[in-house]
């Protein structure tokens, strides 16, 4: 006999997988496919930070420079993201769960907390991009009293749809309406700049040397590295783990080289200075400025969401739902305070702390493990069993040199970047720590 009926005609099994915490996930809620995570990530991919990131590669670099960077940093990125989502399919597990084996169980703690800062960052930089693009819109109407009215009501948005949880928001918003509403705005933009502005003048145009080539692939790679803590939040609801691997980068790599390109060519053509400005010179812009807000939101809701998940890693008995409310509300706080001028900086920090923590995990996992994690590995019974306080130093060690490879990189090599390197330093210092403390066996085998 069917159940009660719905909410909006929502599958019951859609709002069921809302619920669900650190544990793996039950079979009945793993059914996204390929085409679900190619219109999750795609739209995870586009945006107006991604579009903002995109316009910080020029003057520095010339548009012939800037788009090489664009696709090499995209392939780099995308890789990892792709790999870090195939453990979370593979196991139906959360990321920071996933870092289990690797760390230990407490020694995954730190990585979560860090995690939730830079995801409520991210979180209130989203809501602090649409409130200031929403006050623009309704400016004449108005007035600048309507930022704050903005913030409220996309922050509440936001935790609405993070209540909804991950299959409600694939399923019945973005593939339904979302994505097609962003890909036709972008695709107008796009199009309108592509044939105002003199291309050919612009192609020829030299960068002022004010961005290395090096730093531009660090600062496209930023993107999809950010969400390597929490990929694997959305991908553990797969079918399987080929056709999510597949689907998530595809679907980032178009999003993210179209919208950096986009951003990069905005402020080369259009008369406007700032990101929104340009969207707003273009004709019909108000209208596709409104659309990209709508769209925007899911990438909120994603920092919302997998914030609440890194933080029942730590206190696993906590409610989800009540953490989302917890952590939207921190994000509207913050929104409320956060100066948007700090947002490149904040990328570079995001890729200095993110990029060496996968390392570590693609070491253990893929090299030393043959992508072999038992129920054990992933949920001990103790916090600590023979691991010195339920922490693996080796992996903690190999974290913190792959961090401080990215800072020596980035202050007295410029040239090299921070990203790759940080990223082969700390697989080599895991993989090395490990083979001379343990032989060939990964040390967790005796050690879980």
């Amino acid at each position: 006999m069917a159940g009660p009926a719905q909410p909006l005609g929502v599958p019951r099994d859609d709002l069921g997988a809302a619920t669900v915490g650190v544990e793996p996930v039950p079979a009945r809620f793993r059914v996204l496919g390929f085409l679900d995570y190619f219109v999750l990530w795609a739209d995870l991919g586009v945006g107006l930070l991604v579009l903002a990131a995109g316009s910080y590669l020029v003057p520095g670099l010339g548009l012939p420079q800037a788009l090489a960077a664009i696709v090499l940093g995209t392939a780099a990125g995308n890789l990892m993201l792709g790999l870090a989502g195939v453990i979370g399919s593979e196991h139906g597990v959360p990321s920071m769960v996933s870092l289990r084996p690797s760390f230990g169980r407490r020694g995954s703690y730190l990585p979560s907390l860090i995690n939730v800062v830079q995801l409520v960052g991210w979180g209130a930089f989203e809501i602090v991009i649409m409130a200031q693009a929403s006050s623009r819109l309704s400016g004449p109407i108005l007035g600048l009293a309507s930022y704050p009215i903005w913030t409220v009501g996309w922050a509440a948005i936001v935790i609405l749809m993070a209540l909804g949880g991950p299959l409600v928001v694939v399923r019945q918003w973005l593939e339904k309406i979302g994505i097609w509403l962003v890909l036709l705005t972008i695709s107008w933009i796009a199009v309108y700049a592509l044939t105002r502005g003199n291309l050919g003048s612009i192609w020829a145009r030299p960068g002022d040397g004010s961005l290395g080539f090096a730093q531009a692939i660090d600062l496209v790679v930023a993107m999809p590295i950010s969400w390597l803590p929490l990929v694997a939040d959305f991908n553990r609801f797969a079918k399987d783990s080929r056709s999510s691997f597949a689907g998530t980068v595809a679907g980032f790599a178009v999003a993210n080289v179209m919208c950096y390109a986009l951003g990069a060519l905005l402020i080369l053509v259009l008369p406007s200075t700032d990101l929104v400005g340009s969207i707003m010179t273009v004709a019909f812009g108000a209208a596709g400025l409104a659309l990209l807000l709508g769209d925007e939101t899911d990438n909120a809701f994603a920092d919302v969401y997998s914030s609440a998940i890194s933080i029942k890693n730590v206190v696993p008995g906590l409610s989800t739902r009540a953490l989302v409310a917890a952590v939207g509300g921190t994000c509207l706080a913050l929104a409320l305070t956060v100066d948007l001028a700090s947002f490149q900086g904040f990328l570079y920090l995001v890729g200095s702390l993110i990029t060496p923590l996968f390392g570590v995990l693609f070491a253990d996992y893929f090299l030393l493990r043959r992508r072999r994690y038992t129920s054990e590995e992933l949920y001990p019974l103790e916090l600590g069993g023979q691991l010195p306080w339920g922490a693996n130093p080796i992996a903690l060690l190999a974290w913190a040199a792959g961090v401080g490879a990215y800072l020596v990189e980035t202050t007295y090599v410029h040239w090299l970047g921070g990203t790759l390197p940080s990223l082969g330093a700390s697989m080599a210092a895991y993989l090395l720590m490990s083979l001379a403390i343990k032989g060939a066996r990964p040390p967790h085998e005796t050690t879980t």
